[in-house]
């Protein structure tokens, strides 16, 4: 066999080459393998909720109705409460009775009652009322205490009066004079009337507001009425 003579730079030059070779392996060998990554979708924003008003669960307390007044016009005596004039028959001291009638008093009896209470509705306790008026024949007792009394309310503002239908007073309609006084407080002065009494159209002291509500009884006639006082 034939020896083959290389000469050095052939063998350098192969020598060259081998390392390249290898050097390339090595890189291929090396080389990092690129890695697919997953593609995750990206969420989609949802719209926000409307807001709503907020509710309110506390319930608001119920205001108490405000009652006027009874309603009147002012007196002579200047009263700090509203007024009709106490006429020219009033007397004090009075007895302190719940009944005006008298043994053989002619006329229809008539009960009156009602209630004493402030603006607010609340009843006024122990409030003194006074009353008077005419008699079956229009006449006022001046010596004496003839269908003259007064009384005091009780806890519920509470009050009745049984007397007779005053008769009718020259030049008036028919009407029965009152005083009306919470303890410690101003006094109201007033009258009450009738409901349809022709003089009532007539009367320039009469007031519709202060009617009473009367109504035909089996023994007369039975009448209701609330003062309502100035506090």
């Amino acid at each position: 066999m034939e020896k083959m003579n290389l000469s050095r730079r052939a063998v350098l030059k192969l020598s060259l080459l081998g390392g390249a070779s290898v050097g390339l392996a090595a890189c291929a060998t090396n080389a990092p393998v690129a890695t697919r990554v997953p593609v995750v979708p990206t969420a989609t924003a949802l719209p926000e909720a409307p807001q709503l008003p907020e509710v309110s669960t506390a319930t608001a307390a119920p205001q108490a109705p405000t009652l006027a007044p009874t309603p009147a016009t002012p007196d002579d005596d200047d009263e700090p409460t509203l007024a009709q004039t106490e006429g020219p028959y009033y007397t004090p001291n009075t007895p302190e009775r719940a009944s005006l009638l008298e043994p053989g008093m002619p006329g229809t009896q008539l009960v009156v009652s009602g209630r004493v209470v402030d603006t607010q509705g609340t009843p006024i306790d122990k409030a003194l009322i006074d009353f008077w008026h005419c008699d079956n024949a229009g006449q006022y007792d001046n010596a004496g205490n003839t269908l003259r009394g007064h009384q005091f309310t009780d806890a519920s503002g509470q009050w009745q009066l049984t007397t007779i239908v005053p008769g009718l007073y020259p030049g008036r309609t028919r009407h029965i004079h009152v005083k009306v006084q919470a303890p410690n407080q101003p006094v109201l002065t007033t009258q009450l009337y009738f409901p349809g009494e022709p003089g009532n159209a007539r009367d320039g002291i009469y007031d519709a507001s202060l009617e009473m509500d009367v109504k035909d009884v089996a023994d007369g006639k039975a009448a209701t009425f609330t003062f309502v006082l100035s506090m």
